[in-house]
């Protein structure tokens, strides 16, 4: 994961060379956890979630103290499970690796713990598009998942294609789930090429 990652003006993060975004989500609120700060690390808020072949960004519609956004690598997400409880809202909860600079140790980040809830709408697109795509996304990648590779690059999942999952995915009247079936053009021509590092123009 990665806390803050770069944004364009409109809110949108800024895509990673080969990155596609498969679908925005409004109306969830997310909960994480051992975020530097207040609330004794935990972070509740409301906003919005982006998901490319890469990631998975939820951003803050209105950010908390130092949170505006939360990156989640599809490569580093674990545990993953849709829960649907009697009397509360339907929800995704999982785990999320750090994404560690390559000259700091890993023991000095933690694993976070994180819950997607919908709160608005159904989530008959959402959930099943994310399950097949975080599935994709590890046979494509699955050489690199070994305990002998802790350092994998997160930027690997771009190979995973996604054109037809996306072409192919059912859409639920309930969800307010937007499926990308073209790319959203951004004023900008930004690209990032790694976690840690500014963006650039192609």
């Amino acid at each position: 994961m990665a806390l803050n990652p770069q944004l364009l003006p409109n809110g949108m993060p800024i895509p990673f060379v080969n990155e596609m975004f498969v679908l925005v989500r409004d109306g969830v609120e997310f909960e994480v956890d051992k975020i530097p700060g207040g609330h004794g690390g935990q972070v509740k808020v409301k906003g919005v979630i982006y998901l490319s072949n890469i990631r998975l960004v939820f951003v803050a519609s209105k950010p908390v103290e130092n949170f505006v956004a939360f990156d989640m690598p599809m490569l580093y997400i674990h545990a993953e499970k849709f829960n649907q409880p009697i009397f509360h809202c339907n929800n995704i909860s999982g785990q999320v690796e750090p994404v560690v600079p390559e000259n700091e140790h890993r023991a000095l980040y933690s694993t976070h713990t994180f819950k997607i809830l919908f709160k608005e709408g159904g989530c008959g697109t959402f959930v099943p598009l994310f399950l097949n795509l975080i599935t994709s996304v590890r046979q494509y990648n699955r050489q690199l998942q070994q305990a002998a590779a802790p350092r994998v690059d997160p930027l690997q999942a771009a190979q995973t294609p996604v054109d037809e999952m996306m072409r192919h995915a059912y859409v639920d009247p309930n969800d307010p789930t937007k499926i990308y079936l073209q790319q959203p053009s951004g004023e900008s021509q930004l690209r990032r090429r790694a976690y840690h590092s500014s963006a650039a123009e192609q």
